[in-house]
């Protein structure tokens, strides 16, 4: 089997949403991939591919879950392959979470999923949560991003928040500030004053090492 074929396999795993499927392929892949590129671009690119299909109403929420939750376990099962480096000299600390008001959490926890995986250290405090909380998170962790999610066009104004308390308390200048979710644009990030705008996982992964690197 070709490289091509058994990443895309472990594609396929992450969208059949078995989680028993996805440990298989993984246990399969070992040997033969190294566990960034299985991470990467095998399993992250079968869940963009389910976050797609999920925008487009032809997954739904459940699958997303069991999706995520399959994910999960497969990076667990690559940890001990992992060198001390990618996890020892952790790329940053990002605090994740949803404004207050929403309850969308499944962008988010891929976002949180795809940080980890890729070497951040992440703390996803959740869907709902206050403007000042993502404050003292950051505070308490030191962190050096915070990336704040809204999915609807009526907290959206949360994000903007978060940024001018965080101008308050003297930090914006060391901790920076990504924003997404589907009312979301880089207009907006500009508007508001943040650092980037991620339009998906991926592109949230990238940005986060461009501006941490």
């Amino acid at each position: 089997m070709s490289k091509e074929e058994l990443l895309q396999e472990l594609a396929d795993a992450i969208i059949s949403c078995k989680k028993d499927t996805v440990l298989a392929v993984v246990e399969k892949a070992k040997g033969e991939l190294e566990p960034s590129e299985i991470i990467e671009k095998g399993l992250a690119a079968g869940m963009n591919e389910v976050g797609v299909r999920f925008e487009r109403g032809k997954l739904f929420l459940p699958h997303v879950m069991m999706a995520a939750d399959a994910m999960a376990a497969g990076v667990a099962a690559l940890k001990d392959l992992m060198p001390e480096g990618a996890s020892g000299s952790k790329l940053g600390v990002i605090v994740n979470g949803t404004v207050e008001g929403d309850v969308h959490d499944i962008g988010k926890a891929i976002v949180s999923t795809m940080l980890q995986s890729a070497g951040f250290e992440v703390y996803d405090i959740g869907r709902d949560v206050p403007i000042r909380n993502f404050i003292e998170k950051a505070k308490e962790v030191n962190a050096d991003m915070i990336g704040i999610s809204a999915l609807m066009t009526t907290t959206l104004q949360g994000q903007k928040g978060v940024i001018e308390l965080l101008k308050e308390e003297g930090l914006r200048d060391r901790v920076k500030v990504m924003v997404g979710g589907a009312p979301a644009t880089q207009a907006w990030a500009d508007k508001i004053g943040a650092d980037c705008y991620a339009e998906n996982a991926s592109e949230a992964v990238a940005k986060a090492k461009e501006l941490l690197a």
